[in-house]
């Protein structure tokens, strides 16, 4: 279950590192499509992934501000 993992590692950061991290995570994102279009992606599943990580960190930031 690393999902529960890395939720737990976000609930324990602050909410300055929790921005650094979700802006870390679009800029590969960005990276990974870029790479997609040219066809030099061999991982395509990363995509998906970095994605629902860019959710779980949104979620964990929209906890945390309530």
């Amino acid at each position: 279950m690393k999902s529960k993992k890395f939720v737990e590692d976000l609930k324990g950061k602050t909410v300055s590192e929790l921005n650094e991290e979700l802006t870390a995570a679009k800029k590969e994102l960005f990276n990974l499509r870029l790479q997609y279009a040219m066809n030099q992606l061999d991982n395509t599943s990363r995509i998906k992934e970095v994605r629902r990580n860019i959710a779980r960190i949104q979620t964990v930031l929209a906890s945390s501000a309530q």
